[in-house]
């Protein structure tokens, strides 16, 4: 697929006046019609909600878009429960899926009324005695060990990842809440991150949907949901078709009439906790060329870093990079497109042929919708860019501000001999 900005030029060169680049932006039209489809595909299943990955882009404007949808939140720690409850999320609006967790998490997911996800059996007694009691709905998160595989090849192994049950343990966590007073429950299970198929979510669902009618039968528990959580990616490369999630979504509903309904549960509810897939293509990095160096590579600096977006140093991760303004141009020049901290592995790009970059051209450094912003820190003093919403008229919308030197040293104001000689103000 060829891989264009969702913003122009002429857009873009309007926006740097008003709002300092780097910045993160974010195209409203997109998401929605994403949100729209994404409902579509699964709209065959009554009970059918999407808990949007609160982690991937925590940002209240972005995921009030996703709310308009009837879409909930999947948090994992307490401030992603603490912005799930301001924008309004309760109840069964929030999904807490947590590994390793504090009490006091818990304490807080139970009284906002949120469906509790349990990773691990020796958290039944750890929530017991958090919060006193045994919720009434709840849910437990399945690893079936070993490898995932699907046609073209493995997908990920389960058996490394340190999340969920063994087959074994989720039956006996089942007889154990059941015993102690839980009465709706579900599963969930996330088996292999970014796939880029339309096979994945079928063949998770189809193992999942086994695993309930074992479970219901041998255990007596009533399973109401089933959780297929994340892992349908989007197409990071240029040479990758995007998944198409109506496919998916019949995929879903075929394998659903042929396990669940014979079985008498054809009133289970489907839930998804899709990040990458509601918001990544929805978003990119912009960014300025502000320096050229000529060694023994050839190398673009430009003003933002691995603060801005970590997956490329982090992880080697391919992100497709458009040159604004010279679209048409031959891509015959080799770079290394670098950030400014003091880590050889702050590049954006590593021998990736562009067109020739001038000081001054803005880069468009594309799919950083999810896990971009959201990943960010601070190493080095960098200051966490803003967050811009290109809103479906044209208009932009600031949805969360630069960080500022003041905001990098707010936890030293309880010292004040040292706080105030600080020229937070410059």
């Amino acid at each position: 697929m060829e891989k264009k900005p969702f913003v122009t030029k002429e857009q873009l060169d309007e926006i740097v006046k008003k709002y300092p680049t780097p910045f993160h932006l974010y195209d409203e039209k997109g998401i929605r019609e994403n949100a729209r489809a994404m409902k579509e595909a699964f709209s065959w299943n009554k009970g059918f909600k999407e808990y949007f990955a609160v982690k991937a882009t925590p940002n209240p404007f972005l995921i009030q878009i996703l709310r308009e949808y009837g879409f909930g939140c999947d948090c994992s720690s307490y401030t992603e429960l603490m912005l799930s409850k301001a924008i309004g999320c309760t109840e069964n609006d929030i999904m807490f899926s947590s590994n390793d967790t504090p009490a006091k998490e818990f304490q807080y997911a139970y009284e906002m009324g949120a469906t509790i996800n349990l990773d691990d059996i020796t958290h039944i007694p750890f929530l017991e005695e958090a919060i006193g009691t045994i919720p009434k709905r709840i849910s437990c998160r399945f690893n079936p060990g070993g490898i995932f595989e699907i046609s073209n090849g493995i997908m990920d192994n389960p058996g490394d990842a340190k999340y969920g049950m063994t087959v074994d343990q989720i039956f006996e966590a089942f007889r154990i809440l059941k015993a102690k007073g839980a009465e709706e429950f579900g599963i969930h299970a996330f088996l292999a991150s970014n796939t880029v198929t339309n096979e994945y979510y079928p063949m998770l669902a189809k193992q999942l949907f086994e695993l309930a009618v074992k479970l219901q039968k041998e255990t007596g528990a009533k399973v109401c949901f089933i959780n297929l959580s994340g892992g349908v990616g989007i197409p990071y490369r240029p040479d990758q078709e995007p998944n198409d999630i109506r496919a998916i979504g019949e995929g879903v509903r075929k394998v659903y009439e042929e396990v669940l309904v014979p079985a008498g549960m054809g009133d289970v509810a489907i839930y998804t906790e899709l990040g990458r897939f509601m918001m990544g293509p929805y978003g990119c990095l912009v960014t300025k060329a502000i320096h050229e160096k000529h060694i023994y590579k050839e190398y673009i600096g430009v003003d933002a870093c691995a603060v801005n977006l970590m997956r490329p140093a982090m992880y080697g991760a391919y992100h497709h990079i458009t040159v604004m303004g010279k679209e048409d141009q031959p891509c015959d020049h080799k770079y290394d497109i670098t950030g400014s901290l003091c880590e050889n592995n702050d590049k954006f790009a590593v021998d990736r042929m562009l067109p020739k970059i001038d000081m001054g051209d803005l880069l468009v450094i594309h799919d950083t919708g999810a896990h971009g912003f959201a990943m960010g820190y601070n190493y080095n003093g960098k200051l966490k860019s803003a967050e811009i919403l290109l809103k479906e008229d044209g208009t932009t919308q600031l949805i969360r501000r630069a960080e500022t030197p003041k905001d990098y040293f707010a936890t030293f104001d309880c010292f004040e001999d040292f706080y105030n000689k600080l020229d937070c103000n410059k």
